[in-house]
């Protein structure tokens, strides 16, 4: 669903009749719905049911791409785009499921596992994309994603387990509108502060605006009887060091995500692109994702011997050897191959781990909202990622050959942003304290 567009992003204004400014709400609507809803469906999990929630926004992301593909007009797409990005909800509460369901000495490769499932779901839906894009209806995209959303749907019901009841207590709907109005505000200023001015009155009212709602739903929180986000577990050093090297392994996914297709696809006019096509480029692109789902048998078994810690650590140097690699060889498709099959391999290390960081350091009943919490700190590294790339990018235009394009040294500048983000990644990982026997105890008794 994050990827589904991008073939199409360009032609969005013919296609729904709208400015490139406004269609760009297309692509934020998804971005901000996520970003607000996945800690939400984490606590609405811990207290009703992970698999009843997980269900919930499954039928919302079937609405939504059944809205999408009977639209031609900004309104309705903005609103199908919401539905489908608040079904980023099922990620942390599927990997939380696993918690509840698998015995101990398979919970790591079962988060292993799905968590490359994640890449592998994103690396092909560009090709696939791509494909439908250039050869069919633009609209059909959208039913296969309903038909994907209602198979999922269907092997819930059939496949996954109840797991245990949920933990009863009070929805905190102050909580509630307080984290989306003030992630609103952020993350709006963020994705589209590049194009408004970061100077401008509306990016700067609203990210300042944003910040101080999140300082005052913070200090609500921690009054609360039956908080939202239980801010003294997600301040105990383990979730707190995670949750940071989480925003910024997110920023180091993402600049790539924005880099590459674009290396890949611009005219070799521009000094600097390899001139391929849209498929071309994702059939290079796909097969990080693939090299995540191999590894996840790896990645469960270094978490059994050694923890999950080795994992995120690996995993982030790996992803500082991609982008320095990328920053010496990146003049042939091959090389762009290989550094992002590689750059694979550490996403899947590093996104096999942070889950079970989390939940080693967290009660068994607040996981969903523990994971929940977690995945937003990955959305806030891609939205910061998306926000600072695209700008570095823009302003490093230039015209080479009578082709406008990016620059070679706004490239390498984002490059090196990338390789920065991942060896901060690397060192909050260093820094997360050990796990403690009785927190795999309790992980122990509740998967039993």
């Amino acid at each position: 669903m994050q990827t589904i567009l991008i073939p199409i992003q360009s032609r969005l204004p013919a296609l729904l009749h709208a400015s490139s400014d406004d269609t760009a709400w297309v692509i934020t609507a998804t971005l901000i719905a996520a970003a607000v809803c996945t800690p939400v469906a984490g606590r609405l999990g811990d207290m009703y049911g992970k698999r009843r929630v997980a269900m919930a926004l499954l039928l919302l992301q079937a609405v939504g791409a059944v809205l999408a593909a009977l639209s031609n007009a900004l309104i309705p797409m903005i609103i199908a785009r919401v539905l489908q990005g608040m079904a980023a909800g099922v990620i942390p509460l599927g990997i939380s499921i696993l918690r509840d369901v698998l015995p101990r000495h398979r919970l790591g490769s079962g988060i292993a596992l799905v968590s490359a499932t994640l890449g592998v779901g994103g690396a092909l839906g560009l090709p696939v994309s791509a494909l439908v894009a250039e050869n069919y209806d633009w609209h059909v995209l959208f039913w296969v994603a309903a038909g994907i959303a209602v198979s999922a749907f269907v092997l819930y019901a059939l496949v996954v387990p109840a797991g245990p009841a949920g933990t009863p207590g009070k929805v905190d709907y102050l909580g509630i509108l307080g984290l989306a109005l003030g992630l609103v505000g952020v993350l709006v200023a963020v994705s589209r502060g590049g194009e408004w001015g970061w100077g401008d009155a509306r990016t700067l009212s609203l990210l300042i605006g944003g910040i101080v709602i999140l300082l005052v739903w913070g200090a609500y929180e921690l009054r609360v009887k039956e908080p939202l986000v239980d801010l003294r577990v997600s301040a105990r050093a383990p979730v707190l060091l995670t949750n940071l090297a989480s925003v910024a392994m997110g920023f180091a996914l993402f600049a790539s995500n924005v880099v590459m297709p674009q290396l890949l696809v611009l005219p070799v006019e521009t000094g600097i692109g390899l001139g391929l096509t849209l498929l071309g480029a994702s059939l290079v692109l796909a097969p990080s994702g693939l090299a995540m789902l191999v590894m996840s048998p790896v990645a469960g078994g270094v978490e059994r011997k050694h923890g999950p810690k080795p994992l995120l650590l690996f995993g982030a140097l790996i992803i500082a050897a991609s982008y320095g690699g990328a920053l010496l060889f990146h003049a042939a498709a091959w090389q762009l191959l290989v550094l992002n099959i590689l750059l694979g391999v550490g996403i899947g290390l590093g996104y096999a781990a942070m889950p079970a960081l989390i939940m080693q350091a967290v009660p068994a009943n607040e996981t969903g909202a523990a994971n929940g919490l977690n995945a937003l700190m990955r959305s806030l590294g891609t939205s910061v990622a998306a926000a600072v790339i695209g700008a570095i990018l823009a302003q490093s235009m230039s015209t080479v050959g009578g082709v406008t394009g990016p620059s070679e040294g706004g490239f390498m500048l984002a490059l090196g942003l990338g390789l920065g983000a991942s060896l901060l990644c690397a060192l909050l990982a260093v820094l997360i304290p050990g796990s403690r026997p009785e927190a795999d105890t309790a992980i122990t008794r509740s998967s039993l």
